[in-house]
Protein backbone atom coordinates (compact mmCIF):
# COMPACT_ATOMS: atom_id res chain seq x y z
CA UNK A 1 0.00 0.00 0.00
CA UNK A 2 0.68 3.61 -0.39
CA UNK A 3 0.47 6.69 2.36
CA UNK A 4 -2.50 8.17 -0.61
CA UNK A 5 -4.78 4.94 -0.55
CA UNK A 6 -5.72 5.38 3.35
CA UNK A 7 -8.18 8.16 2.98
CA UNK A 8 -5.92 10.85 4.60
CA UNK A 9 -6.31 14.65 3.87
CA UNK A 10 -3.90 16.77 1.26
CA UNK A 11 -2.27 18.58 4.36
CA UNK A 12 -0.85 14.98 6.38
CA UNK A 13 0.10 13.50 2.48
CA UNK A 14 2.13 16.46 2.20
CA UNK A 15 3.39 16.49 5.50
CA UNK A 16 4.63 12.75 5.03
CA UNK A 17 5.96 13.18 1.62
CA UNK A 18 8.04 16.11 2.52
CA UNK A 19 9.58 13.77 5.35
CA UNK A 20 10.27 11.17 2.22
CA UNK A 21 8.06 8.07 3.19
CA UNK A 22 6.16 6.55 0.23
CA UNK A 23 5.26 3.57 1.55
CA UNK A 24 3.97 2.55 4.58
CA UNK A 25 5.58 -0.16 7.27
CA UNK A 26 4.11 -3.05 8.48
CA UNK A 27 2.80 -1.76 11.46
CA UNK A 28 1.13 1.26 10.13
CA UNK A 29 -0.56 -0.93 7.43
CA UNK A 30 -2.40 -2.51 9.31
CA UNK A 31 -3.03 -0.08 12.40
CA UNK A 32 -4.20 3.20 10.12
CA UNK A 33 -7.28 1.91 8.80
CA UNK A 34 -8.50 0.79 12.09
CA UNK A 35 -7.49 3.89 14.01
CA UNK A 36 -9.49 5.71 11.12
CA UNK A 37 -12.53 3.43 11.44
CA UNK A 38 -12.36 4.53 15.29
CA UNK A 39 -11.38 0.80 16.25
CA UNK A 40 -9.31 0.08 19.26
CA UNK A 41 -6.58 -1.41 19.01
CA UNK A 42 -3.85 -3.57 20.71
CA UNK A 43 -0.63 -3.66 18.86
CA UNK A 44 2.68 -5.43 19.31
CA UNK A 45 5.58 -3.88 17.66
CA UNK A 46 9.04 -3.41 18.24
CA UNK A 47 10.78 0.16 18.77
CA UNK A 48 11.87 1.25 15.24
CA UNK A 49 8.80 0.20 12.92
CA UNK A 50 7.24 3.41 12.50
CA UNK A 51 4.64 3.03 15.16
CA UNK A 52 4.42 6.44 16.23
CA UNK A 53 3.18 7.39 12.45
CA UNK A 54 1.13 4.66 12.85
CA UNK A 55 -1.15 6.46 15.63
CA UNK A 56 -0.21 10.21 14.95
CA UNK A 57 -1.12 9.90 11.60
CA UNK A 58 -5.13 8.96 11.86
CA UNK A 59 -5.29 10.66 15.14
CA UNK A 60 -4.28 13.63 12.98
CA UNK A 61 -6.93 12.95 10.70
CA UNK A 62 -9.74 12.48 12.78
CA UNK A 63 -9.05 15.14 15.16
CA UNK A 64 -8.77 17.85 12.11
CA UNK A 65 -12.30 17.04 11.50
CA UNK A 66 -13.54 19.23 14.05
CA UNK A 67 -10.23 22.31 14.23
CA UNK A 68 -11.59 25.35 14.57
CA UNK A 69 -9.09 28.77 14.65
CA UNK A 70 -10.39 30.15 17.94
CA UNK A 71 -8.58 31.82 20.44
CA UNK A 72 -10.26 31.35 22.84
CA UNK A 73 -8.99 28.24 25.61
CA UNK A 74 -12.03 26.80 25.92
CA UNK A 75 -12.41 25.98 22.17
CA UNK A 76 -9.42 23.76 22.40
CA UNK A 77 -9.82 20.73 24.77
CA UNK A 78 -7.76 17.50 25.34
CA UNK A 79 -8.88 15.91 23.12
CA UNK A 80 -6.02 13.42 22.22
CA UNK A 81 -3.72 12.10 25.26
CA UNK A 82 -0.33 9.69 24.18
CA UNK A 83 1.04 8.51 27.83
CA UNK A 84 4.75 7.83 27.14
CA UNK A 85 7.12 6.43 30.10
CA UNK A 86 9.93 8.79 29.67
CA UNK A 87 10.77 12.37 28.69
CA UNK A 88 12.84 11.26 26.08
CA UNK A 89 10.10 9.28 24.07
CA UNK A 90 7.53 12.28 24.95
CA UNK A 91 9.94 14.60 23.09
CA UNK A 92 9.94 12.22 19.77
CA UNK A 93 6.17 11.47 19.84
CA UNK A 94 5.27 15.33 20.50
CA UNK A 95 8.42 16.27 17.41
CA UNK A 96 6.67 13.55 15.25
CA UNK A 97 2.91 15.40 15.68
CA UNK A 98 4.30 18.75 14.71
CA UNK A 99 6.21 17.18 11.91
CA UNK A 100 3.33 15.89 10.63
CA UNK A 101 0.80 17.93 11.87
CA UNK A 102 2.14 21.21 10.89
CA UNK A 103 -0.29 22.28 7.95
CA UNK A 104 -3.37 21.51 10.52
CA UNK A 105 -4.57 24.21 13.12
CA UNK A 106 -4.18 21.86 15.60
CA UNK A 107 -2.52 22.71 19.03
CA UNK A 108 0.01 20.31 20.81
CA UNK A 109 1.96 20.34 23.83
CA UNK A 110 4.20 18.25 25.59
CA UNK A 111 4.31 18.04 29.80
CA UNK A 112 7.45 15.45 31.23
CA UNK A 113 8.96 16.41 34.93
CA UNK A 114 12.33 17.38 35.14
CA UNK A 115 11.82 20.68 33.89
CA UNK A 116 10.05 24.07 35.34
CA UNK A 117 6.29 23.53 35.34
CA UNK A 118 5.35 26.88 35.01
CA UNK A 119 6.09 27.18 31.35
CA UNK A 120 3.72 24.22 30.88
CA UNK A 121 1.03 25.80 33.36
CA UNK A 122 1.04 28.75 30.85
CA UNK A 123 0.30 26.47 27.07
CA UNK A 124 -1.97 24.43 28.88
CA UNK A 125 -4.14 26.98 29.87
CA UNK A 126 -3.72 28.68 26.76
CA UNK A 127 -6.07 25.37 25.43
CA UNK A 128 -4.15 22.54 23.66
CA UNK A 129 -6.04 19.61 21.77
CA UNK A 130 -3.23 17.08 21.93
CA UNK A 131 -1.13 16.52 24.92
CA UNK A 132 1.63 14.32 25.02
CA UNK A 133 2.53 13.49 29.06
CA UNK A 134 4.25 11.40 31.33
CA UNK A 135 2.43 9.74 33.85
CA UNK A 136 3.88 11.43 37.08
CA UNK A 137 3.92 15.16 35.49
CA UNK A 138 0.19 14.61 34.13
CA UNK A 139 -0.82 13.82 37.48
CA UNK A 140 1.28 16.91 38.91
CA UNK A 141 -0.95 18.97 36.32
CA UNK A 142 -4.23 16.94 37.67
CA UNK A 143 -3.72 18.23 41.09
CA UNK A 144 -3.13 21.64 40.11
CA UNK A 145 -6.50 21.75 38.36
CA UNK A 146 -4.51 22.97 35.03
CA UNK A 147 -5.74 20.39 32.68
CA UNK A 148 -8.73 18.99 32.01
CA UNK A 149 -8.94 15.02 30.76
CA UNK A 150 -12.77 15.21 30.85
CA UNK A 151 -13.40 15.78 26.72
CA UNK A 152 -10.48 13.02 25.46
CA UNK A 153 -11.85 11.60 22.77
CA UNK A 154 -8.48 9.26 21.75
CA UNK A 155 -5.87 7.80 24.45
CA UNK A 156 -2.57 6.42 23.80
CA UNK A 157 -0.50 4.06 26.21
CA UNK A 158 3.21 4.16 24.22
CA UNK A 159 5.31 1.34 25.28
CA UNK A 160 2.71 0.24 27.65
CA UNK A 161 5.60 -2.95 29.20
CA UNK A 162 7.77 0.33 29.93
CA UNK A 163 5.16 1.75 31.92
CA UNK A 164 4.75 -1.73 34.00
CA UNK A 165 8.78 -2.07 34.38
CA UNK A 166 9.28 1.24 35.96
CA UNK A 167 6.05 0.83 38.36
CA UNK A 168 3.83 3.06 36.78
CA UNK A 169 0.85 0.92 36.93
CA UNK A 170 -0.76 2.84 39.82
CA UNK A 171 -0.03 6.15 38.12
CA UNK A 172 -2.10 5.11 34.68
CA UNK A 173 -5.14 3.17 36.71
CA UNK A 174 -5.27 7.03 38.17
CA UNK A 175 -5.41 8.48 34.82
CA UNK A 176 -8.10 5.82 33.27
CA UNK A 177 -10.08 7.12 36.09
CA UNK A 178 -10.30 10.79 34.97
CA UNK A 179 -11.06 10.11 31.48
CA UNK A 180 -14.99 9.60 29.86
CA UNK A 181 -15.51 5.92 29.39
CA UNK A 182 -16.30 6.70 25.62
CA UNK A 183 -13.60 7.10 24.12
CA UNK A 184 -10.93 5.42 21.51
CA UNK A 185 -8.34 4.09 23.13
CA UNK A 186 -5.16 2.56 21.40
CA UNK A 187 -1.93 0.42 23.58
CA UNK A 188 1.48 -0.07 21.75
CA UNK A 189 3.61 -2.63 23.39
CA UNK A 190 6.60 -4.55 22.62
CA UNK A 191 5.46 -7.60 24.94
CA UNK A 192 2.44 -8.35 26.77
CA UNK A 193 2.91 -9.75 30.07
CA UNK A 194 -0.03 -10.71 32.18
CA UNK A 195 -0.12 -7.44 33.60
CA UNK A 196 -0.24 -5.95 30.52
CA UNK A 197 -3.36 -8.35 29.21
CA UNK A 198 -5.41 -7.00 32.41
CA UNK A 199 -4.61 -3.39 31.87
CA UNK A 200 -5.40 -4.26 28.05
CA UNK A 201 -9.04 -5.75 29.05
CA UNK A 202 -9.95 -2.76 31.93
CA UNK A 203 -9.08 -0.21 28.95
CA UNK A 204 -9.58 -1.59 25.43
CA UNK A 205 -12.96 -2.76 24.41
CA UNK A 206 -13.44 -5.49 21.10
CA UNK A 207 -9.69 -4.14 20.37
CA UNK A 208 -8.23 -5.10 16.96
CA UNK A 209 -5.29 -7.39 17.81
CA UNK A 210 -1.89 -6.16 15.41
CA UNK A 211 1.35 -7.96 15.88
CA UNK A 212 3.86 -7.01 13.49
CA UNK A 213 7.01 -9.50 14.64
CA UNK A 214 6.92 -12.04 17.16
CA UNK A 215 7.61 -11.87 20.65
CA UNK A 216 11.30 -11.32 21.26
CA UNK A 217 12.35 -10.97 17.89
CA UNK A 218 14.70 -8.66 16.71
CA UNK A 219 15.55 -7.32 13.05
CA UNK A 220 17.62 -9.64 10.62
CA UNK A 221 19.54 -6.07 9.67
CA UNK A 222 21.36 -6.18 13.12
CA UNK A 223 24.58 -8.70 13.31
CA UNK A 224 25.52 -9.78 17.14
CA UNK A 225 28.49 -10.70 18.14
CA UNK A 226 30.64 -10.85 21.73
CA UNK A 227 34.19 -10.56 23.09
CA UNK A 228 35.21 -12.50 26.41
CA UNK A 229 37.47 -9.57 27.90
CA UNK A 230 38.07 -9.31 31.97
CA UNK A 231 36.67 -6.63 33.26
CA UNK A 232 39.86 -4.48 34.61
CA UNK A 233 40.35 -4.66 30.74
CA UNK A 234 37.39 -3.38 29.06
CA UNK A 235 37.54 -0.25 28.65
CA UNK A 236 41.66 0.05 26.75
CA UNK A 237 39.34 -3.07 24.52
CA UNK A 238 36.76 -0.82 24.05
CA UNK A 239 39.00 1.95 22.92
CA UNK A 240 40.60 0.01 20.74
CA UNK A 241 37.36 -1.51 19.58
CA UNK A 242 36.33 1.99 18.09
CA UNK A 243 40.10 2.74 16.70
CA UNK A 244 40.56 0.57 14.97
CA UNK A 245 36.88 0.02 13.57
CA UNK A 246 36.82 3.83 12.69
CA UNK A 247 33.56 3.67 14.72
CA UNK A 248 32.10 7.42 14.67
CA UNK A 249 29.16 6.99 16.15
CA UNK A 250 28.62 4.39 18.87
CA UNK A 251 25.85 3.88 22.11
CA UNK A 252 27.45 2.21 24.79
CA UNK A 253 25.18 0.97 27.60
CA UNK A 254 26.26 -0.10 31.33
CA UNK A 255 24.10 -1.04 33.95
CA UNK A 256 24.61 1.36 36.35
CA UNK A 257 24.42 5.34 37.50
CA UNK A 258 28.17 5.49 38.62
CA UNK A 259 29.41 2.87 35.70
CA UNK A 260 28.23 5.44 33.03
CA UNK A 261 29.45 8.38 34.97
CA UNK A 262 33.08 6.95 35.42
CA UNK A 263 33.43 5.52 31.68
CA UNK A 264 32.38 9.20 29.96
CA UNK A 265 34.84 10.51 32.37
CA UNK A 266 37.84 8.37 31.67
CA UNK A 267 36.47 8.28 27.94
CA UNK A 268 36.71 11.90 27.42
CA UNK A 269 40.19 12.25 29.19
CA UNK A 270 41.29 9.68 26.81
CA UNK A 271 40.32 11.83 24.18
CA UNK A 272 36.87 10.87 22.74
CA UNK A 273 34.18 13.33 22.63
CA UNK A 274 31.88 11.64 24.89
CA UNK A 275 28.67 12.47 27.15
CA UNK A 276 26.67 10.12 29.86
CA UNK A 277 23.22 10.00 29.73
CA UNK A 278 21.33 8.70 32.67
CA UNK A 279 18.42 9.71 35.38
CA UNK A 280 20.54 11.45 37.49
CA UNK A 281 20.98 13.99 34.45
CA UNK A 282 19.27 17.30 34.12
CA UNK A 283 16.52 17.37 31.55
CA UNK A 284 18.40 19.93 30.07
CA UNK A 285 21.89 18.21 30.14
CA UNK A 286 19.99 14.53 28.31
CA UNK A 287 17.81 16.55 25.72
CA UNK A 288 21.43 18.28 24.86
CA UNK A 289 24.04 15.12 24.88
CA UNK A 290 21.08 13.13 23.10
CA UNK A 291 21.09 16.35 20.17
CA UNK A 292 24.81 16.76 20.05
CA UNK A 293 25.29 12.96 19.70
CA UNK A 294 22.61 12.78 16.58
CA UNK A 295 24.38 16.16 15.52
CA UNK A 296 27.19 14.05 15.26
CA UNK A 297 29.12 16.47 17.86
CA UNK A 298 29.46 13.32 20.33
CA UNK A 299 31.58 10.19 19.27
CA UNK A 300 30.16 8.33 21.89
CA UNK A 301 26.90 8.42 24.12
CA UNK A 302 27.17 6.19 27.36
CA UNK A 303 24.10 5.61 28.96
CA UNK A 304 22.00 3.47 31.17
CA UNK A 305 18.73 1.57 30.34
CA UNK A 306 16.72 4.59 30.27
CA UNK A 307 18.26 5.09 27.11
CA UNK A 308 17.44 1.74 25.80
CA UNK A 309 13.66 2.58 24.90
CA UNK A 310 12.21 5.21 22.66
CA UNK A 311 15.12 6.94 21.51
CA UNK A 312 15.14 7.81 17.89
CA UNK A 313 18.42 7.68 16.45
CA UNK A 314 18.60 7.78 12.33
CA UNK A 315 21.51 5.18 10.90
CA UNK A 316 22.63 4.56 14.25
CA UNK A 317 25.60 2.00 12.93
CA UNK A 318 27.15 0.76 16.75
CA UNK A 319 25.52 -0.24 20.04
CA UNK A 320 28.03 -1.76 22.50
CA UNK A 321 26.76 -3.58 25.51
CA UNK A 322 29.77 -2.60 28.18
CA UNK A 323 28.04 -4.19 30.55
CA UNK A 324 25.27 -7.31 30.05
CA UNK A 325 22.02 -6.14 31.65
CA UNK A 326 20.10 -8.40 34.19
CA UNK A 327 17.19 -8.74 32.53
CA UNK A 328 17.40 -10.23 28.87
CA UNK A 329 14.33 -8.70 27.75
CA UNK A 330 16.57 -5.35 27.95
CA UNK A 331 19.27 -6.53 25.49
CA UNK A 332 16.33 -6.62 23.15
CA UNK A 333 15.61 -2.98 23.82
CA UNK A 334 19.02 -1.83 23.79
CA UNK A 335 19.89 -3.27 20.58
CA UNK A 336 16.69 -1.63 18.80
CA UNK A 337 18.07 1.45 18.93
CA UNK A 338 20.23 0.34 15.40
CA UNK A 339 19.16 -1.34 12.52
CA UNK A 340 16.13 1.08 12.12
CA UNK A 341 14.49 1.89 9.15
CA UNK A 342 16.11 -0.44 6.68
CA UNK A 343 19.54 0.49 7.93
CA UNK A 344 22.10 -2.55 8.67
CA UNK A 345 23.27 -2.25 12.36
CA UNK A 346 25.59 -3.75 14.56
CA UNK A 347 25.66 -5.27 18.40
CA UNK A 348 28.71 -5.73 20.22
CA UNK A 349 28.97 -7.07 23.89
CA UNK A 350 31.93 -7.50 26.17
CA UNK A 351 31.64 -10.21 28.08
CA UNK A 352 33.05 -10.80 31.27
CA UNK A 353 33.86 -14.21 33.39
CA UNK A 354 30.51 -13.36 35.91
CA UNK A 355 28.84 -12.51 32.93
CA UNK A 356 28.50 -15.35 30.59
CA UNK A 357 24.94 -16.59 32.32
CA UNK A 358 23.72 -13.41 31.60
CA UNK A 359 24.63 -13.73 27.87
CA UNK A 360 23.25 -17.83 27.84
CA UNK A 361 19.69 -16.08 29.29
CA UNK A 362 19.88 -13.58 26.38
CA UNK A 363 20.58 -16.21 24.04
CA UNK A 364 17.83 -18.04 25.10
CA UNK A 365 15.29 -15.40 24.53
CA UNK A 366 16.28 -14.65 21.17
CA UNK A 367 16.41 -18.64 20.50
CA UNK A 368 19.91 -18.32 18.77
CA UNK A 369 23.60 -18.17 19.14
CA UNK A 370 25.70 -15.45 19.76
CA UNK A 371 29.01 -15.78 18.06
CA UNK A 372 31.77 -15.11 21.11
CA UNK A 373 35.73 -14.40 21.02
CA UNK A 374 38.37 -13.99 22.75
CA UNK A 375 39.67 -10.69 22.90
CA UNK A 376 43.08 -10.40 21.74
CA UNK A 377 45.88 -8.57 23.78
CA UNK A 378 42.50 -7.12 25.78
CA UNK A 379 45.02 -6.15 28.69
CA UNK A 380 47.29 -4.32 26.52
CA UNK A 381 47.74 -0.29 25.63
CA UNK A 382 47.08 0.33 21.52
CA UNK A 383 49.72 -0.32 19.51
CA UNK A 384 49.27 3.16 17.94
CA UNK A 385 47.89 5.11 21.21
CA UNK A 386 44.95 7.14 21.91
CA UNK A 387 44.23 9.58 19.08
CA UNK A 388 44.18 13.31 20.02
CA UNK A 389 40.41 14.63 19.42
CA UNK A 390 41.29 17.58 18.17
CA UNK A 391 44.60 16.39 15.73
CA UNK A 392 43.73 12.60 15.03
CA UNK A 393 47.55 12.19 16.19
CA UNK A 394 48.49 9.04 18.61
CA UNK A 395 48.67 10.79 21.91
CA UNK A 396 49.39 8.43 25.51
CA UNK A 397 46.37 7.78 27.45
CA UNK A 398 45.99 10.59 30.12
CA UNK A 399 47.09 8.83 33.82
CA UNK A 400 43.84 7.65 36.29
CA UNK A 401 44.04 9.70 39.39
CA UNK A 402 45.46 6.77 40.96
CA UNK A 403 48.47 6.40 38.85
CA UNK A 404 49.03 10.55 38.73
CA UNK A 405 50.64 10.61 42.29
CA UNK A 406 52.87 7.34 41.71
CA UNK A 407 55.42 9.85 39.77
CA UNK A 408 56.33 13.46 39.63
CA UNK A 409 58.55 13.07 36.78
CA UNK A 410 55.93 11.61 34.76
CA UNK A 411 54.91 14.33 31.71
CA UNK A 412 51.69 15.62 32.26
CA UNK A 413 49.05 15.46 29.99
CA UNK A 414 48.16 18.59 28.10
CA UNK A 415 44.98 18.04 29.03
CA UNK A 416 44.84 18.23 32.28
CA UNK A 417 45.41 21.27 34.85
CA UNK A 418 48.62 20.78 37.74
CA UNK A 419 45.73 19.73 40.25
CA UNK A 420 45.09 16.39 38.07
CA UNK A 421 41.42 17.31 37.24
CA UNK A 422 39.94 17.92 33.58
CA UNK A 423 40.46 21.26 32.53
CA UNK A 424 39.47 23.28 29.42
CA UNK A 425 41.50 23.56 26.27
CA UNK A 426 44.05 26.79 26.50
CA UNK A 427 43.96 28.70 23.59
CA UNK A 428 47.84 30.26 21.95
CA UNK A 429 46.94 33.39 23.99
CA UNK A 430 45.88 31.43 27.40
CA UNK A 431 42.05 32.22 27.41
CA UNK A 432 40.23 29.45 27.85
CA UNK A 433 38.56 27.42 24.80
CA UNK A 434 35.05 25.83 25.60
CA UNK A 435 34.83 23.65 28.54
CA UNK A 436 35.45 20.06 26.82
CA UNK A 437 33.50 18.29 29.90
CA UNK A 438 30.67 20.32 29.40
CA UNK A 439 28.57 17.42 29.19
CA UNK A 440 29.96 15.33 31.81
CA UNK A 441 27.32 13.98 34.55
CA UNK A 442 28.59 13.91 38.03
CA UNK A 443 28.56 10.80 40.24
CA UNK A 444 25.50 9.75 42.59
CA UNK A 445 25.68 10.66 46.06
CA UNK A 446 26.15 7.82 47.67
CA UNK A 447 28.77 5.94 50.16
CA UNK A 448 30.46 3.73 46.52
CA UNK A 449 31.93 7.01 45.73
CA UNK A 450 35.38 6.33 47.41
CA UNK A 451 38.15 9.03 48.74
CA UNK A 452 40.95 7.81 46.85
CA UNK A 453 38.98 8.20 43.66
CA UNK A 454 38.20 11.81 44.00
CA UNK A 455 40.30 14.30 41.51
CA UNK A 456 43.67 15.00 42.92
CA UNK A 457 42.53 18.46 43.24
CA UNK A 458 40.40 17.69 45.77
CA UNK A 459 42.66 16.02 48.12
CA UNK A 460 44.51 18.58 50.16
CA UNK A 461 48.31 18.11 49.04
CA UNK A 462 50.79 18.12 52.33
CA UNK A 463 51.71 22.12 53.69
CA UNK A 464 48.11 23.00 52.45
CA UNK A 465 45.69 24.90 55.05
CA UNK A 466 41.87 23.59 54.56
CA UNK A 467 41.57 27.10 53.80
CA UNK A 468 43.58 26.97 50.96
CA UNK A 469 42.33 23.89 49.39
CA UNK A 470 38.34 25.77 49.73
CA UNK A 471 39.76 28.11 48.21
CA UNK A 472 40.88 25.54 45.16
CA UNK A 473 37.79 24.55 45.30
CA UNK A 474 35.66 27.60 44.53
CA UNK A 475 38.18 28.16 41.62
CA UNK A 476 37.38 24.86 40.41
CA UNK A 477 34.22 25.52 37.76
CA UNK A 478 31.10 23.08 40.11
CA UNK A 479 30.38 20.99 37.29
CA UNK A 480 33.82 19.16 37.41
CA UNK A 481 33.06 18.70 41.58
CA UNK A 482 32.10 15.47 42.66
CA UNK A 483 30.02 15.88 46.36
CA UNK A 484 32.54 16.04 48.90
CA UNK A 485 31.54 15.17 52.79
CA UNK A 486 33.91 17.16 54.50
CA UNK A 487 35.29 15.85 58.20
CA UNK A 488 34.57 18.60 61.05
CA UNK A 489 36.76 19.07 63.71
CA UNK A 490 40.07 18.43 62.39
Amino acid sequence: MRFDEFGLCAELLRAVAEEGYTEPTPVQSQSIPPILRGQDIMAGAQTGTGKTAAFTLPMLEKLKQHANASVSPARHPVRALIITPTRELAAQVFESIRTYGKYIPLRSACVFGGVNIDPQIAELRAGVEILVATPGRLLDHVHQRTVNLGQVEILVLDEADRMLDMGFMPDIKRILALLPARRQSLMFSATFPEDIKRLAAQMLKDPVRIQVAPSNAVTDLVTHCAFKVDVRHKRDFLERLIRDRDMRQVLVFTRTKISATRLARELLRDGYPCAALHSDRTQQERMRALADFKDGKLQLLVATDIAARGLDIEQLPHVINYELPHDPQDYIHRIGRTGRAGQPGEAISLVARDEEESLASIERLLKARITISSAPDAGRPGRHGTPDRESGRPTRRAPSVRESGRSERRARPARETEQGTPAVRQTEQGAPAARETEHLALPERDSAWRPDERPAALVNKPGTSSGSARKSKREIPALFLPPVVEKQGG
